[in-house]
C-alpha cells in the first residue's frame, strides 16, 4: 500500500477492480454481484463503520455481515483497502487453504459468521442486535448487505419480525436492489416501493436511495442514523443499484451471474474500470469499551437433584439444568420457540428473564439468533420439539461452518410421545444432529444425569445437541454420578453375561424392565446406556461384546437410519479397521406411527421390554 486516500470514487473502483482480479484468477466468483454494491460498501466502510481492523475483538467494534455471501470478492477487496490484507493474500482467493474462501467464514478474524446459504445473514444479524442491546448493552451497530434474490426466503421474513419485536434500533440492513438473479430478474426486480412496503409492513423503516450517487448513499446513512437515534426501530435502506456496474458489457446484462471475468477480457476490463490502484483507505475508529455483565449470579441456586426413584421427565431436568448452569454462569442465554413450557425452559425465564429470549414459533430465527449472539461470547440454549428443530437444519449446518458455540435442545422424542401423533415425534432428530460437523449428541435417560449434561454442553466448545424425553422416567443414577460427553455408563453387568443391550432414554427404561425379566429365565445380560450418541464410548461397547461372545442387540426410540444402532455399528467399524463383527438385533420404529398410549405406541414399535427380551432370546437359539 503506498497512500491513504479519501477519494470515494478511486476506492470504488479500486473495489471493482479487485473483485474483478481475484475471481479471474480464481477462475470462478461472483464479480458483477461485488460490482453492484461497491459504491455503497466504499461509502460505509470510509465514513459509518466503525471498526478496529487490528482489534477484531473490541466489544465496541460494528459488525458486518455480508448476508450475500456469494459477493465475498467485494469483502475481501475492503479488507485490503483497509491495510488488514495484503495483495498476495487477497489473490489466494477460491485456493485450497486460503481463508479467502469463496463465502465468508470465520477463519478470517473479521467475520462474524459463515454466510453463501442465503436468508441468513439478516436472522443471525438480529441474534448480533439482541445481544447489543439486551446482554452487551453497547452502542455498537449491525450492517447487514442483502442480495435482493434472498429477499423471498422465509427465514428473511422471520427475522426482519423478531428484529421489530425486539426493538433493534442498532440494526441496519442494505438490501442491493440490482434487479438479476441467478437465471433471470428477481422476484419484484427494482420496485423499490414493494421492498419499502414489506419493511413497514414488518415494523421497519425504510429509507430509498440511489447505490450509485455518493452523496445520496450518504444521504441514506445519515437519515437511518438519525432515526435510530430518536426511534427504536431498524432500518432497511433499499438501493437501486446495477449488477455489473462499471462494465460496459456486463452492467444489467443476465447471463453474468456467477461468472468471473474472461481472461481474455482481463486487460480491457480492468483499464475501463480506471486500472489497478493500491490505495488504503482509514476506517472509522470503533471505541475501547468495556461490556456490561449479562446478568447476575448472585441468586444463583444449588444444583438441582432428584431422589433415586423418583419418576422426572428428562424434559423437567433439563429446565432444571438451565437454572442450575444460569446461576453460576452469567453467559448462559436461552432462547426457545414459544413452547417453553413443555421443553421446560420457562424455568431458567422465571429466574433469568433478562437472559431469555422467545422466538415464537420461528425456528430458524431461534438457532439464528443463538449463533447470533454466540459472536458476542454468551453461550445460547436453544429448545423446541426435537421434530421442529428439522425446520432450523440449514441454520444448523452452517452454524458448523460458522464454528458457532450454540447448544440445543429437542424434547417430546420419540413414539413415547404419544396421544400427539405423528406430527409431533422426533424420530429423525438423532441422525439429524449426528451429521453436522463437530455436533455433539446426547440423550440422557435419567434426571440426574440431564443436569449433569446440561452443565456439559455448557463447557463444551461447539454445537451439542441433547434429546429429552416427554414421560416422566425413573430416577436410576445417584446425583454425585459423573458423566462427560463421549462417555457411557454399564447399567447391569455380570460375568456370566451373554448379550449386551444398548439403549438410552425411554429405551433404557424398557430395557432394565427385559433385564430383570430375563434374569428370572436365568439369562443375563450386559446393559449399556449409551447417554452419548455422538462421540460413542467405543472401549465400553468393544469390551462388553467381547464379553458377550458379541452378542447384540440395540433399541432406540428413532427410526433405525441414523439412530443409535447407526452410530454403534460406524464406532465399531472405525475403532476396528472394519474386522469387528456382531450378531445383532437392531430394534426400532419402522411402520409409520399413530396416536396412542406411550405404553401402546412402545409396543407397536417393537421397543417394548418384552420386545427386547425376545431379540435376547433369538440371538440366543
Amino acid at each position: 500500500m503506498t497512500a491513504v486516500s479519501t477519494d470515494l470514487s478511486a476506492l470504488a473502483q479500486q473495489l471493482r477492480v479487485d473483485s474483478v482480479r481475484t475471481s479471474t484468477a480464481a477462475g470462478s466468483g461472483h464479480p458483477s454481484s461485488a460490482l453492484s454494491a461497491a459504491d455503497i460498501m466504499a461509502v460505509l466502510m470510509t465514513k459509518y463503520l466503525k471498526y478496529n481492523f487490528d482489534q477484531p475483538d473490541n466489544p465496541g467494534n460494528d459488525h458486518l455481515i455480508f448476508s450475500k455471501g456469494h459477493a465475498s470478492s467485494l469483502l475481501y477487496a475492503m479488507y485490503r483497502a483497509a491495510g488488514a490484507v495484503s495483495d498476495d493474500e487477497m489473490m489466494s482467493y477460491r485456493q485450497l487453504g486460503s481463508p479467502f474462501q469463496g463465502h465468508p467464514t470465520p477463519v478470517l478474524p473479521w467475520v462474524d459468521v459463515a454466510t453463501g446459504s442465503l436468508g441468513q445473514g439478516l436472522p443471525i444479524a438480529v441474534g448480533v442486535g439482541i445481544a447489543g442491546k439486551y446482554l452487551d448493552k453497547l452502542p455498537y451497530r449491525v450492517w447487514v448487505l442483502c442480495g435482493d434474490s434472498e429477499f423471498a426466503e422465509g427465514s428473511i421474513a422471520e427475522g426482519m419480525d423478531k428484529a421489530n419485536y425486539y426493538k433493534l434500533g442498532n440494526l441496519i440492513a442494505i438490501l442491493d436492489m440490482n434487479r438479476l438473479g441467478q437465471r433471470g430478474e428477481t422476484e419484484y426486480g427494482w420496485d423499490g416501493d414493494e421492498y419499502a412496503a414489506r419493511a413497514r409492513a414488518f415494523g421497519w423503516h425504510p429509507i430509498e436511495i440511489d447505490g450509485h450517487d455518493f452523496a445520496d448513499i450518504e444521504r441514506g446513512f445519515d437519515l437511518a442514523i438519525a432515526h435510530q437515534e430518536t426511534n427504536e426501530q431498524p432500518v432497511l435502506i433499499v438501493a437501486r443499484t446495477v449488477k455489473g456496474k462499471g462494465i460496459s458489457w456486463m452492467a444489467n446484462e443476465n447471463g453474468w451471474h456467477g461468472k468471473p471475468v474472461p481472461k481474455d477480457k482481463l486487460d480491457a476490463t480492468i483499464k475501463e474500470l480506471g486500472g489497478k490502484t493500491d490505495l488504503t483507505f482509514d476506517v472509522p475508529e470503533a471505541p475501547a469499551v468495556v461490556p456490561k455483565s449479562p446478568g447476575s449470579t448472585s441468586n444463583a441456586d444449588a444444583s438441582a437433584t432428584y431422589d433415586l426413584g423418583k419418576s422426572v421427565a428428562t424434559r423437567q431436568a433439563y429446565g432444571d439444568g438451565l437454572k442450575a448452569v444460569g446461576g453460576e454462569r452469567s453467559d448462559v442465554v436461552v432462547l426457545d420457540a414459544e413452547v417453553s413450557n413443555s421443553t421446560m425452559s420457562e424455568i431458567f425465564k422465571n429466574a433469568y428473564p433478562d437472559r431469555f429470549f422467545e422466538m415464537f414459533i420461528a425456528e430458524q430465527q431461534m438457532v439464528a439468533s443463538a449463533v447470533g449472539i454466540s459472536v458476542r461470547g454468551y453461550v445460547p440454549f436453544a429448545s423446541t420439539f426435537g421434530a421442529f428443530m428439522s425446520r432450523a437444519y440449514d441454520f444448523i449446518r452452517m452454524a458448523a461452518i460458522s464454528q458457532a458455540n450454540i447448544k440445543l435442545c429437542g424434547s417430546h422424542a420419540g413414539v413415547s410421545i404419544g396421544e400427539d401423533g405423528p406430527s409431533q415425534m422426533a424420530l429423525e432428530d438423532i441422525a439429524m444432529m449426528r451429521a453436522v460437523h463437530g455436533s455433539a449428541v446426547l440423550y440422557p435417560s435419567d434426571a440426574n444425569q440431564t443436569i449433569a449434561l446440561v452443565r456439559q454442553m455448557a463447557d463444551y466448545t461447539g454445537i451439542a445437541y441433547i434429546r429429552t424425553t416427554r414421560a416422566a422416567t425413573p430416577v436410576i443414577y445417584s446425583a454425585d454420578e459423573a458423566f462427560t460427553i463421549g462417555g457411557s455408563r454399564v447399567v447391569r453387568q455380570s460375568d456370566e453375561d451373554q448379550v449386551t443391550i444398548v439403549a438410552a432414554g425411554i429405551t433404557l427404561h424398557e430395557s432394565i424392565k427385559a433385564a430383570e425379566a430375563l434374569a428370572k429365565d436365568g439369562v443375563n445380560v450386559r446393559l449399556i446406556d449409551l447417554y452419548s450418541v455422538k462421540p460413542v464410548d467405543v472401549d465400553t461397547l468393544q469390551a462388553a461384546l467381547e464379553a458377550t461372545d458379541r452378542r447384540l442387540v440395540v433399541v432406540e426410540d428413532h427410526w433405525p437410519q441414523g439412530g443409535i444402532g447407526s452410530a454403534v455399528l460406524e464406532a465399531l467399524a472405525t475403532a476396528s479397521d472394519g474386522a469387528f463383527t456382531v450378531q445383532m438385533k437392531h430394534l426400532a420404529p419402522s411402520g409409520l406411527p399413530g396416536s396412542g398410549t406411550p405404553d401402546e405406541l412402545l409396543e407397536w414399535a417393537g421397543i417394548s421390554a418384552s420386545h427386547i427380551a425376545d431379540a435376547v432370546r433369538e440371538l440366543l437359539g
